[in-house]
C-alpha cells in the first residue's frame, strides 16, 4: 500500500508520534495550523469519511475519544479546541486515510476557510 499514513503507522516513515494504542495513532501535524495541532488516525485503513462501514463506528469513536485525552494531556481542554475531519480532496483531505485534525491553543475563526 502506497499510503503515507499506513507507512507512518508501520514506522516506514519517522513521525512525532504522541499517543498509540491498539487502535490509532496519533502525531504532531508537520505542517501545524495552531500552537497544538495533531492528528489521529485509526490504525485500519479506511480512505474517506464516506466509505465508513455501519461496522467501523466504533473506530471513530475512538479518535474522538484519544482526542479528548490528548486535549487534556496538551493543557487545551478548557479553553477549547477544534476537532476537524475532512472528507475528499474538495473539502481538504490531502492524505486519503482518515484523520482528526485536533486543534488548540489559540483562538479559532468562523468560518474555518
Amino acid at each position: 500500500m502506497d499510503c503515507l499514513f499506513c507507512k507512518i503507522i508501520a514506522r516506514q516513515i519517522p513521525a512525532d508520534i504522541v499517543y498509540e494504542d491498539d487502535k490509532v495513532l496519533a502525531f504532531n501535524d508537520i505542517s501545524p495550523q495552531a500552537p497544538v495541532h495533531i492528528l489521529i488516525v485509526p490504525k485500519k485503513h479506511i480512505d474517506k469519511v464516506s466509505n465508513l462501514k455501519e461496522s467501523d463506528k466504533d473506530i471513530v469513536c475512538e479518535l474522538i475519544f484519544t482526542a479528548k485525552k490528548l486535549a487534556q494531556e496538551k493543557g487545551i481542554a478548557e479553553s477549547g479546541y477544534r476537532l476537524v475531519l475532512n472528507n475528499n480532496r474538495d473539502a481538504g483531505q490531502a492524505v486519503l486515510h482518515i484523520h482528526l485534525h485536533l486543534l488548540g491553543g489559540r483562538k479559532m475563526g468562523w468560518p474555518p476557510g
